[in-house]
């Protein structure tokens, strides 16, 4: 992987540390969330149950051609969503080409998403500290999408109770950790109680991924 941070082809990227890319007010966030209500209309919002069991706080639906699912089997990718019976919402060619266009700004020159799971987070809602590995292949990025209220996306490092980063991210702002921080435990504080004119009191991230 080549990083062209620093030359003028990609000026609006910030190297937060190695392999971890930020792209401020990156995407229209109107022509996002268009996706993300027309996903959802489909394949409605659920909170799933981890495989000992425990409800997921954070609510999720899935397009593109496999979805990221979990339940007492495991977590996994599904070509068919195991409730309806229905294939996924198809991914739109104009926010694959943004998705892979950022990427390949960061150095991902053949990322192509066939994934991309949409979290809803409600005030007091966060997620713990994780790592994402149910893809196969990790030299693939995830390039994550934020819409609506305000969070702080947290990256501990190799191990969970490594040294925290707190990257606050906004309403369009982009985000890719790749190379070596694919691996990185990572997570997303509690949502604090605001409201977004697009969103009420409600966050939304689209993170793609090139899944199987």
């Amino acid at each position: 992987m080549q990083n062209d941070l620093f030359s003028p082809i990609a000026p609006e990227i910030e190297e937060l540390r190695p392999g971890v890319f930020l792209f401020r007010s990156h995407v229209n966030v109107e022509e996002f969330m268009k996706v993300v209500t027309s996903t959802a209309e489909k394949i409605p919002f659920r909170q799933m149950i981890t495989p000992g069991g425990k409800k997921i706080n954070v609510s999720v639906t899935s397009m593109g051609e496999n979805g990221w699912y979990s339940d007492r089997r495991g977590y996994r990718y599904e070509r068919i969503d195991p409730i309806t019976g229905n294939e996924w919402p198809k991914m739109p060619k104009n926010i694959e080409t943004i998705i892979s266009n950022a990427a390949k700004k960061a150095g991902f020159e053949k990322f192509f998403p066939d994934s991309c799971l949409i979290n809803c987070y409600k005030p007091g809602v966060g997620l713990t500290a994780h790592v994402d590995k149910d893809e196969i292949d990790f030299s693939q990025p995830i390039v994550s999408v934020s819409l609506g209220v305000s969070a702080v996306f947290q990256i501990f490092g190799e191990n969970r109770n490594g040294k925290v980063m707190n990257i606050p991210l906004h309403s369009g702002d982009l985000l890719i950790f790749g190379g070596p921080a694919r691996k990185f435990y990572h997570g997303v504080r509690k949502i604090k109680v605001q409201s977004h004119p697009l969103t009420g009191n409600l966050r939304f991230n689209l993170t793609f991924r090139r899944a199987l």
